[in-house]
């Protein structure tokens, strides 16, 4: 084997595609239980190897050469075998440093919270170190500071960084704290890159803060990593491409908008377009109820239809890859917004008025001013949750063009 990642379970990793996209060399995944990695170091039979969880410690003593990174954070994340020395590098920190940058997150002079205490919690205490932070407190729940004396005794935290998985694909949903519990919060940076936004993410973002998930951190470290691999330079401007493919290959695109402004025409031709699946959210929302959605708010309410839709829209958006239409009201309810929002990014569908379709549309129905009121209503929620808007007044061809080059310029965001 040239070069490859070794770890327990590799199973939802990133590193064969970015690697590859690297070129140059031959790079694989090789999941391992302990006693593999341990044969595996001890045979040498390899010239670079990136480590994963669980194994970031426990490589170091089959080592010959420790970095001073490696040294100072206690933990490796890149091997390479130079004539059959053993040296271990850590660029983990090279990734999460240039992460906080490019997120504008200023942690100089500032008090940061780290949470969780493994390898990765190390490598951000040593971010956070060389950055100048004025304090750093690391948080777990083994204490000695745990989540409740974050709030009790920390509240003042200015910088937080997540390095915990809470928040992870498949537990998406989830978040390791509170944000609204911390007033004075002033950046935010998550090291999960699976979903692309967690809920911690979410909420940082909609107060304002500066605020981002891994995947450049992830992106950045393979860089660097690549560079140990091969002993020279690799262009940087590569991540920059790298980390934009990966978006537009995982990131949903989810067309929001009033009842009948097009979204699963659109939806169809752009999933065409992408070569990736259509979803359409209301037909799902039937198939899980077995019946046409007019039934559904003839016999159940509408509170039923929504309670359903949010839980259709939870499994959806969990998932990467995909062109999703959604229903008209679907942005109403904050915790669709969130599920779309983790993997996707949100174009607002926009269609005159007079030209929306309400056949077998059950709140479309009271003629055109119920529309007009109906629309007036949205118009806040709508701007609110979408990161572009595209016209669907002019023919599905230019609305297909404008939507495509949005999803590209907010790919590279």
């Amino acid at each position: 084997m040239q070069y490859g990642l070794i770890g327990e379970k590799l199973g939802h990793s990133y590193s064969e595609r970015i690697h590859n996209m690297i070129g140059g060399y031959e790079y694989r995944l090789c999941p391992l239980p302990p006693e593999g990695m341990r044969a595996l170091l001890k045979s040498r039979d390899f010239r670079g190897l990136n480590v994963t969880i669980p194994y970031k410690k426990d490589v170091l003593p089959f080592c010959d050469v420790l970095s001073g990174e490696v040294e100072r954070i206690g933990s490796a994340n890149t091997l390479v075998n130079r004539d059959g020395a053993l040296i271990a590098y850590n660029t983990d920190i090279g990734g999460l440093l240039s992460l906080i940058q490019r997120a504008g997150v200023k942690v100089n002079g500032k008090k940061a919270v780290i949470l969780g205490s493994g390898g990765t919690s190390l490598t951000a205490r040593a971010a956070c170190e060389s950055l100048g932070a004025r304090r750093i407190v690391t948080v777990s729940r083994k204490g000695p500071v745990d989540y409740e004396a974050l709030y009790r005794d920390h509240a003042d935290a200015q910088v937080l960084i997540n390095a915990t998985p809470v928040g992870m694909y498949p537990g998406n949903g989830a978040s390791p704290v509170d944000v609204a519990r911390l007033p004075a919060l002033e950046g935010v940076i998550d090291v999960v890159y699976n979903p692309d936004r967690t809920p911690l993410v979410l909420a940082a973002q909609k107060r304002g803060l500066p605020a981002a998930g891994g995947l450049w951190m992830l992106v950045m470290q393979a860089v660097l990593a690549a560079e140990k691999f091969l002993a020279r330079p690799v262009d940087t401007e590569r991540a920059g491409d790298i980390y934009a493919a990966l978006r537009l290959e995982r990131l949903n695109l989810v067309l929001a908008g009033m009842p009948g402004s097009g979204k699963t025409t659109l939806g169809k031709a752009l999933a065409e377009a992408l070569r990736r699946p259509f979803i359409d959210c209301d037909e799902e929302i039937e198939r899980a109820a077995g019946m046409p959605i007019p039934e559904i708010f003839r016999t159940q309410g509408e509170e039923a239809f929504r309670a359903l839709e949010s839980e259709v829209i939870a499994r959806i958006g969990k998932e990467s890859g995909q062109v999703v239409a959604t229903g008209g009201g679907a942005p109403l309810r904050e915790q669709n917004v969130v599920s779309l929002r983790q993997n996707g990014m949100i174009l607002l569908v926009r269609r005159p008025v007079e030209l929306l379709a309400t056949d077998g549309r059950p709140l479309s129905v009271g003629g055109l001013e119920a529309l007009r009121r109906m629309e007036a209503e949205r118009a806040p929620v709508y701007a609110a949750c979408a990161d572009a808007q595209v016209n669907n007044a002019a023919g599905v061809e230019q609305a297909v063009d404008s939507a495509l080059c949005a999803f590209q310029k907010l790919a590279r965001a």
